[in-house]
């Protein structure tokens, strides 16, 4: 009997190691950066504009998580994952003004259309999540993965659908560790997958194709 509480024990904790090892590791800041990153393979001159999509983090993903994280730090925001509902609609504006200014930049500079379609399919994005987020906590770690996935495959090819196996893999770990319903999970998946992703396409064919 004590060694099945054992063994189940030591499966709970396996589980929840998981779980946080796959939401550290997929939280959408780091997502998003690796998605600006290679948005500029979707026009020419790449590699010598991937300056470009590190510009692009810098406003859209650095800059804001630097400032989340001052705000921890003093405690007017719970965690990094921002799990207060309450707490993410402030976040999520201070977000879009980071992302503005960004956006303010990379016009100066000329980036690459293939980057800008970029950033403003994250607007889009985070500015539906800030809308939804008093109201109801859809993952945003489900709808970075999902649209990161979707825009993968749908720039690099089908040989990346793998990773669309990251999808439900963020999403079990938000369940697990009872930062979102599995209805919020889904959603926040469709949200990434569908409408992020499909932003970015038809942003992609009006300003580079």
């Amino acid at each position: 009997m004590e060694q099945d509480v054992a063994v189940s024990s030591g499966a709970i904790r396996a589980k929840n190691h998981t779980a946080k090892w796959l939401t550290e590791v997929f939280q959408p800041p780091v997502v998003v950066t690796l998605q600006l990153l290679i948005s500029p393979l979707a026009g020419d001159g790449f590699p010598e504009t991937i300056g470009y999509g590190a510009l692009a983090a810098l406003f859209v993903c650095v800059l804001p998580l630097a400032v989340l994280l001052v705000l921890v730090r003093l405690g007017k925001v719970t965690d990094h994952h921002v799990s207060d509902r309450k707490q993410r609609a402030p976040v999520l504006l201070m977000a879009l003004g980071c992302i503005a200014l960004g956006l303010l930049v990379l016009g100066a500079v000329d980036a690459p259309k293939s980057v800008i379609a970029m950033v403003l399919a994250v607007v889009g994005g985070v500015a539906v999540l800030t809308v939804v987020s008093p109201f109801w906590k859809m993952s945003g770690h489900a709808a970075a993965v999902s649209c990161a996935a979707v825009v993968s495959v749908l720039m690099l090819g089908a040989a990346w659908t793998p990773l669309l196996l990251l999808v439900p893999a963020v999403s079990w770990s938000r369940v697990v560790l009872r930062a979102h319903s599995l209805a919020q999970v889904v959603a926040g998946s469709l949200f990434g997958g569908v409408v992020m992703a499909g932003i970015w396409w038809v942003l992609q064919g009006w300003l580079v194709g």
